[in-house]
């Protein structure tokens, strides 16, 4: 029976991990299952809480907020399971989702990681996969995700009908992942220079780098209540995201890097560096 370790990263979102909790307790993966709680710093007692309501949960207690991808590792790196599930907090499991991700991936030595279809609180799916990033590949990314959040029938029919279609992709949300630990750790699990936004394509480049595939598998379904931890400090948001697509274009894309740069600062989004 496969072994599955559940790694969720945490930062004051107590109430959605309860919440996330609770999902992934009624609807596991398998029944070889455990999980482990990395909190980045958090002030608002989600540790305490997942202790008292989840006692069986692991719980890694950072004293800062260290990111989205290092928080991963910390997790990754004392996970037990032959298969490690990522899985946002803001996330609600839905019956079924999980066993059908870890059959998929079981019965497919080819791919590292499989992720299923995302939709928000309303039922609307979420693009959540995507060719490499590219300048052009961003733009087309953006233009449709904002054509379809306008709700433009095109754009709408075309979400639908691509969240409904299994096939391979250059990267899968981040969201809810599962990976194959043996090609996660071949992988070198995430760049820790990322510290929130493009780590998660970035390690399926990495996988892809390997020789292995992603697989987007709409037939398991997981609801994504999407970064309200973020939604709450908008300013550092943005500004995680313009570093992460700055070091992403630096060690992808270097011959673009100067002009990212300069795109920045004439848009007064350019973050600072640390």
């Amino acid at each position: 029976m496969p072994s599955v370790t559940t790694i969720i990263v945490s930062y004051n979102t107590r109430r959605e991990l309860i919440e996330c909790l609770a999902t992934l307790h009624r609807h596991p993966p398998g029944p070889v299952h455990d999980v482990i709680v990395v909190d980045n710093g958090s002030t608002d007692g989600s540790p305490a809480a997942i202790r008292e309501a989840f006692p069986s949960v692991t719980v890694i207690e950072h004293g800062r907020n260290v990111g989205f991808g290092a928080a991963n590792n910390v997790g990754m790196r004392v996970a037990r399971g032959e298969f490690w599930l990522l899985l946002n907090s803001d996330t609600l499991v839905e019956p079924g989702a999980l066993p059908t991700l870890l059959e998929y991936l079981a019965a497919s030595p080819g791919t590292a990681a499989v992720g299923p279809r995302l939709v928000d609180a309303d039922g609307r799916p979420e693009l959540s996969f995507g060719r490499m990033m590219s300048p052009w590949h961003e733009l087309r990314q953006k233009v449709i995700g904002r054509l379809y959040a306008r709700r433009w029938g095109p754009a709408v029919r075309w979400v639908d009908r691509a969240t409904r279609t299994p096939a391979s992709h250059d990267w899968l949300s981040g969201a809810c992942l599962l990976v194959r630990a043996a090609d996660a750790q071949a992988a070198g699990l995430f760049d820790e220079r990322y510290f929130l936004y493009a780590e998660d394509v970035d390690f399926c480049a990495a996988l892809r780098a390997n020789g292995k595939v992603v697989r987007f598998c709409p037939a398991a379904q997981i609801v994504h209540l999407r970064g309200r931890s973020g939604r709450a400090r908008p300013l550092a948001t943005e500004r995680a995201y313009r570093d992460s697509q700055l070091r992403f274009y630096e060690k992808h894309h270097p011959a673009w890097t100067p002009w990212l740069h300069l795109y920045l600062r004439l848009s007064g989004r350019r973050p600072p560096r640390g």
